[in-house]
């Protein structure tokens, strides 16, 4: 046995091991990282009004430690932005705007990391971010950067539920409701997401809702 194989030999069972404990650990991510995205579907669609302030409040401290723990992955960031952006919303007023900020921030870091995540969830979110939020000189609301975003998040995920529902929520507050109702059906036609019944359910009740005010402004 020359000495290459020897050593073929004894860094094996390393690789192996590294190998096994990085998968692991790409496990844990996931699992943590479902465990917020199902707490997020249970306040949005399931709880009532009065505790859902509380309810995200307590989710986004829990969504920020694990995106901390994890500076490396995108995943948790994505879902950090989106439970604080819930929030934001929730709070409503100016109160509101330092959350955004914190949201975009997430969101921003998340898309350096690795754009592609969660099939381009972090594009999707930020365009939502930059068309709900008060422009100059309140906020940092552009509707032509939330127009590119959410685009930016359909040319990877074209089939899903929520690029197309919130780009044809775009589309029917910019005033273009016969444009909107195209995405708003696929919004409706999208396969359903494994795990997500919750979020699935909920999200094509608001598509439906939007495609009847769209066909009322025709």
């Amino acid at each position: 046995m020359n000495t290459m194989q020897i050593l073929a030999r004894l860094l094996l069972p390393l690789l192996f091991a590294a190998a096994t404990a990085s998968a692991a650990r790409a496990d844990a991510v996931d699992d943590a990282v479902r465990s917020v995205q199902h707490r997020w579907e249970q306040v949005t669609y399931q709880a009532a009004a009065a505790s859902r302030q509380q309810m995200l409040e307590e989710l986004a401290a829990d969504a920020q430690k694990l995106s901390a723990r994890y500076p490396d992955r995108a995943e948790p960031l994505v879902w950090e932005g989106i439970v604080v952006s819930s929030l934001a919303g929730e709070k409503g007023g100016l109160g509101a705007l330092g959350l955004a900020k914190r949201a975009r921030a997430c969101y921003e870091k998340s898309i350096g990391i690795d754009d592609r995540a969660l099939e381009g969830s972090a594009y999707n979110s930020l365009g939502v971010l930059y068309y709900r939020v008060p422009g100059w000189p309140i906020g940092f609301g552009d509707r032509k950067k939330a127009d590119e975003l959410i685009r930016k998040a359909l040319a990877i995920n074209p089939g899903g539920i929520d690029p197309n529902y919130f780009y044809g929520d775009f589309l029917l507050g910019s005033g273009r409701p016969a444009e909107a109702l195209p995405y708003l059906q696929r919004a409706l036609d999208a396969p359903p997401r494994p795990g997500r019944e919750i979020a699935d359910k909920g999200r094509r009740a608001e598509a439906a809702a939007l495609q009847e005010k769209a066909r009322s402004q025709m």
